[in-house]
């Protein structure tokens, strides 16, 4: 398996730190509002990956956070004049309730700030003692210049970023690059008693401190937004490794942004769309589908078309699938076709050899639609059952590492019988050119429509 590692801009090979087991963390939502599109890609492709990493046979420990202190979540809670809690908590669980609906699997901790203030005061205090920090008047900054490799993940250099227009200029800082890991209290804001006085943790020394928390001073994978490389995990790094004196993470991946309609989106443009929002327009398999079918790494254009344009596609393979649960009672050869295993283990080798290639999903579903063609052709009643449920399975299997096909065929038979109501309904109203597309529509899912003496019955073409 090979991973392009951010820090290094290349593919390496993956050796996890132990053999046969990934420790992996994922910088998680800061729950002020519903998660939006952009925020939904890493969340679902990372999680992906880790199914992946475990139909590899590791034993993976995935860790992503919940950011609950922040000034956002403060700013929201004033205006309804709620406890910042209240608006965390809330939203933590419209969080699930979005990522359930796409397939995002809970992580193994879901750990929260609120709940790691006894270590992120530690770590703080721990960095100060090492000369790695400053307190000023209650608020504690990094002193960046004291870690020799800063922006070695961004190819930032302190020099430059002393000059910029994008940072901050802070009088009471020793540098301009200089970062806060501890902020003093402010009117209306929660705090925490601290060595400094009340206060709370910059966002920065959080990500940190939850992943050492939990998974170690060193691991295998950090992985989030390509937004987050600076500064969010250049920071990381930076405090991690003059805490420990180790790597943070030896593999550093991050995906591509997404654009609407090919233009970047931002509430300006009136072109940003929460998941829940577009969860009200398309079926939540299909946007998963969607995000999955190019690589992670690409920008992604999201666009009424091309939803439509993955609806069809998975489409394809439900049928592909309900024409094989339909041929297994069909089936009628004597013996099994060692041509067809060896195809079918041939299909499976290339997807592995796909997903291997740094998580290439878009060639792993590719290679899925390969599958779904083949089997249209070779999978007929005269193979045997056995042959069947042997292309059925993999087709299970490969589906089900990526987390699609998951719907029950009862409810596409459901789906099938309104279509033909809607039709029937159609036929009255002499609406013709409306029951000829839902017929045409079924009739390219391999459905075909028989009118009977008890009415219009349908069957998966043969």
């Amino acid at each position: 398996m090979r991973i392009y590692n951010s820090m290094t801009g290349k593919k390496e090979a993956f050796t996890p730190l132990t053999p046969g087991e990934v420790k992996m963390y994922v910088c998680g939502p800061t729950v002020y509002n519903f998660f939006h599109i952009g925020n939904a890609r890493p969340f679902l492709i990372f999680d992906a990956f880790r199914r992946y990493l475990k139909y590899r046979g590791y034993k993976v420990t995935y860790v992503q956070n919940f950011t609950d202190v922040d000034d956002k979540i403060i700013k929201r809670a004033n205006e309804e004049g709620v406890d910042s809690l209240e608006i965390s908590e809330r939203f933590i669980a419209e969080y699930f309730k979005d990522a359930d609906a796409l397939g995002i699997t809970r992580a193994d901790i879901h750990p929260k700030v609120t709940e790691t203030m006894p270590e992120i005061i530690a770590f703080v205090a721990s960095l100060i003692e090492k000369g790695h920090a400053y307190e000023v008047d209650g608020d504690v900054y990094f002193d960046a210049k004291s870690f020799n490799e800063y922006g070695k993940l961004s190819g930032q250099k302190i020099e430059e970023l002393e000059i910029g227009a994008r940072v901050e200029l802070n009088t009471v800082k020793k540098n301009p690059v200089d970062f806060a890991l501890w902020k003093k209290k402010k009117e209306g804001e929660p705090s925490w008693e601290s060595p400094w006085g009340q206060g709370r943790p910059g966002w920065h020394i959080e990500c940190s401190v939850m992943s050492t928390k939990y998974l170690g001073e060193t691991i295998d994978i950090h992985a989030g937004g390509q937004d987050l490389i600076f500064p969010h995990h250049e920071n990381e790094i930076a405090q991690s490794e003059c805490y420990s004196g180790h790597t943070f993470a030896n593999y550093w991946m991050h995906n591509g942004y997404i654009n609407i309609n090919n233009e970047k989106m931002s509430k300006s443009k009136n072109n940003f769309f929460t998941v829940r929002e577009i969860l009200e327009e398309y079926d939540a398999e299909v946007v998963r589908f969607f995000l999955l079918s190019a690589h992670y790494r690409n920008p992604v254009n999201f666009s009424r078309e091309l939803i439509m344009s993955a609806e069809s596609g998975l489409e394809r393979i439900y049928t592909a699938k309900d024409n094989l649960e339909y041929l297994l009672d069909k089936a009628i050869g004597d013996v099994d076709s060692a041509a067809l295993a060896e195809a079918l283990e041939g299909y499976r080798n290339k997807f592995v050899e796909a997903m291997d290639d740094d998580f290439n999903t878009a060639d792993g579903i590719s290679t899925i639609f390969e599958l779904v063609r083949f089997m249209n052709v070779e999978i007929t009643s005269d193979v045997s059952k056995s042959d069947v449920e042997r292309a059925l399975a993999l087709l299970t299997e490969l589906t089900g590492v990526v987390g699609i096909l998951t719907k029950e065929k009862a409810s596409l038979d459901d789906e099938i019988e309104l279509l033909i109501e809607a039709r029937q309904q159609a036929r009255k109203d002499r609406d013709f050119a409306k029951a000829d597309a839902i017929r045409d529509d079924l009739k390219a899912r391999g459905i075909v429509l028989k009118d009977t003496p008890d009415g219009v019955k349908w069957d998966y073409e043969k």
